[in-house]
């Protein structure tokens, strides 16, 4: 794997430590980037629908992941009219 913004030695570092990981190690690793996704996503719709509730703030996250029929059948919501 190669970055472009990254030393090939760096790099090499990093891919080092993750071999060094345990399964479970590695588990929580995913576990908190995909928190710090949903965190960084929740910002963005915070900033572009600053009325948003709670719970119009978690459907329009949900609807970055989940295909609109289901978000359609299961929320009532309708990305393709209300927005993600």
């Amino acid at each position: 794997m190669k970055w472009s913004d990254t030393k090939p030695e760096a790099t090499a570092v990093l891919i080092e430590g993750y071999r060094r990981m345990s399964a479970g190690e590695k588990l929580r690793k995913v576990d908190e980037l995909n928190k710090f996704l949903v965190a960084l996503i929740e910002a963005e719709v915070r900033k572009r629908y600053p009325t948003a509730d709670e719970r119009e703030i978690r459907l329009r996250v949900a609807s970055r992941w989940l295909p609109p029929k289901l978000m359609q059948k299961a929320f009532g919501w309708n990305p393709k009219e209300r927005g993600y």
